[in-house]
């Protein structure tokens, strides 16, 4: 079935349709949410950052004047309020960023007292935001960003903090899983969404075909759906997204600069490929499209082979999908 000739099933209506809101160096304006709205974008996610230095220290470093103002605590404020002020729903997802772009998922401590110092510090951190999740009520809260090594060295604190979360914020919550990780992950069924960043790999084609990459997609949708039955929760994509490049599904999770050429059509198939296989599956809640960068006009555009949709085909795939959600929704 073609993404335009899909008509409005009830399965759409509530689906998160979102986009993950970059943070900028400057204020969010009216000219920046104008363009969320014109691909019929329901949700944004906003995400502050907090900063380590090495894969092994302790210390968070979080909400410094020395950070671009998106990405502390009133900048994410201010995101939020706007968005609100025009109609698109937020979760808030705070992340940590390793210096030199380390994965998160390695960070690991070499004795308990920095593992200690760790999770207060983590703790600090989160709870800032949940905080700032209840006073500005935002619908989602993420608690955590593919953090598997921390998660999974310390199961019983995740547990304890969750507890905490819920005790400073009324909404919902999730935790962001890599592709790889949310199957070890502990704690699903103290949160309200399996949350996943859904760079699985799909095919090692070129310029892989629509019908190719949900082919590519089949063994893990049964896994993810069997996973969603187990846990008796719903899936939510906290991540989704492809370079506009070569073999975009091969390893979608790339993020190297020294990379393939540009192929806006790899990106734009992908993104349909995705819709296509999971939009219609009552156990599947929405996501957020990674990335959208504040300012549209200077964003993406034909020469770029980065992650951003924006001022390409697969900005008018996802429009498109998100339009049916709309129309659903208002029936």
């Amino acid at each position: 079935m073609g993404v335009l000739q899909m008509s409005c099933s009830s399965q759409f209506v509530g689906k998160i349709n979102g986009v993950s809101f970059v943070a900028s160096r400057d204020r969010a304006t009216e000219a920046h949410i104008a363009p969320v709205k014109k691909i019929h974008a329901g949700h944004a996610a906003v995400m502050p950052f907090g900063f380590i230095r090495e894969v092994n220290s302790p210390e968070i470093i979080f909400d410094t004047d020395r950070q671009w103002f998106g990405e502390t605590r009133v900048g994410a404020k201010q995101y939020i309020d706007l968005l609100h002020g025009n109609g698109i729903r937020v979760m808030l997802k705070p992340q940590i960023w390793i210096w030199r772009g380390v994965f998160t998922g390695e960070l690991r401590m070499e004795s308990e007292e920095d593992w200690e110092r760790l999770e207060a510090s983590y703790e600090d951190f989160i709870l800032t935001y949940a905080s700032l999740a209840e006073e500005t009520g935002v619908e989602i809260f993420c608690i955590g960003t593919e953090l598997e090594g921390f998660v999974s060295a310390r199961p019983d604190y995740w547990k304890a903090l969750i507890g905490m979360i819920r005790e400073t914020y009324s909404g919902k919550l999730t935790y962001a899983a890599n592709w790889d990780e949310f199957g070890r992950t502990p704690f699903w069924n103290t949160l309200d969404y399996i949350g996943i960043d859904a760079y699985f790999p799909l095919s090692e084609a070129q310029t892989p075909s629509v019908e190719e990459l949900k082919e590519g997609w089949k063994p893990w949708k049964e896994k993810i759906a069997s996973f969603s039955e187990t846990v008796d929760r719903p899936v939510l994509f906290t991540e989704f997204g492809y370079r506009s490049m070569d073999y975009t599904a091969k390893k979608p999770w790339l993020v190297s600069r020294g990379e393939e050429k540009v192929n806006l059509v790899g990106q734009a198939n992908a993104k349909k490929a995705l819709f296509e296989s999971f939009w219609e599956e009552d156990w599947f809640a929405g996501g957020f499209v990674w990335k959208w960068f504040t300012n549209h006009e200077r964003s993406g555009g034909p020469d770029d082979n980065r992650f951003t949709p924006q001022n390409k085909p697969a900005q008018e795939v996802i429009s498109t999908f998100y339009r049916i959600y709309r129309q659903a929704n208002a029936e």
